[in-house]
């Protein structure tokens, strides 16, 4: 502004063994982490429609093409959606409320989808096995729905940020038509249903927050933020988020907006740096199940 596994996704799909000539034969495993999606069905790929020309790579990046729709046309079908406590339908959190000893914590990315940046921040997370939760602007989403869906196909969260990234007051019927268009087209592209909403700049009386409430969203604030939209140098970055961070923290940055390089510079010491202080990284929507969970556990220790 990720990994208590009480989410019902696999953690990844082994893909077909597939033969790609007389003697040539190739095992491929794409890893989508959908820690949301119950894939109780394997999703069929017609190989037939894959077209063999050029080389293996060619090949491959076909293939992989296929089983992405294939997932995506699933997901859809399915309904994939993420498990908010209800506590926290139509409220306003900053963090999740967990014991000191609880390192966990949530990178989220806003103003996304972006060319060149959202696709270099899944690069690090995905080497670094991490889930973060992104909050995408819809008009972007609209004009890069491949990053979009990658996001989903990802394993990471997606939320909602409004159509326009306007900061002006919404009347009750333009703030539906920036909320409930841009998860439309969430739900249109990637098959992900999200209850998550961040308003831009944070903005809570303007129309929009109230409107998100009323509709069950979970507000996401956040806890840590380094204003790297004002492009501050990646090391200054790093230190104001782990100056900032806390178990149960959620972590405000940006993959989109504008130029994110420091952002991308910053974020793989940012992540080994948290590591070194034992912290591991969950989405928004677990960092709200470990206190769901820590809570009830408080309860029923009592009784």
């Amino acid at each position: 502004m990720e990994n208590n596994k009480s989410f019902f996704w696999p953690q990844g799909i082994l893909l077909a063994l597939i033969a790609l000539g007389g003697s040539l034969s190739l095992g491929l495993i794409v890893p989508m982490s959908l820690n949301n999606f119950n894939t109780e069905t394997t999703s069929a790929v017609n190989l037939k429609d894959i077209e063999i020309k050029g080389g293996t790579q060619q090949r491959l990046n076909q293939f992989k093409l296929a089983m992405l729709t294939s997932w995506q046309q699933q997901a859809k079908v399915k309904g994939l959606s993420y498990n908010i406590p209800a506590r926290f339908q139509g409220v306003i959190v900053n963090q999740a409320k967990l014991p000191p000893n609880q390192k966990v914590i949530a990178l989220t990315f806003d103003d996304g989808p972006w060319p060149e940046y959202t696709a270099k921040v899944l690069n690090i997370l995905r080497e670094n096995n991490i889930k973060a939760t992104f909050f995408v602007v819809g008009q972007m989403l609209r004009n890069y729905p491949e990053l979009g869906k990658q996001i989903v196909a990802e394993g990471h969260v997606i939320g909602n940020h409004t159509w326009h990234h306007w900061y002006h007051f919404f009347n009750q019927q333009a703030a539906a038509f920036e909320i409930d268009r841009t998860s439309d087209l969430i739900y249109e592209l990637t098959g992900a249903k999200t209850t998550l909403f961040r308003p831009p700049g944070g903005m809570l009386h303007n129309g929009l927050a109230a409107y998100a409430k009323g509709k069950k969203y979970t507000v996401v604030m956040w806890s840590a933020d380094p204003v790297d939209y004002k492009s501050p140098s990646a090391s200054v970055l790093t230190n104001k988020v782990l100056k900032q961070g806390s178990p149960g923290g959620i972590v405000l940055m940006h993959d989109g907006g504008g130029n994110r390089s420091h952002t991308v510079t910053a974020l793989p010491q940012i992540i080994s740096k948290f590591k070194q202080q034992g912290y591991r990284f969950v989405t928004v929507p677990e960092l709200f199940e470990l206190q769901e969970k820590n809570e009830k556990m408080i309860a029923n220790i009592k009784k």
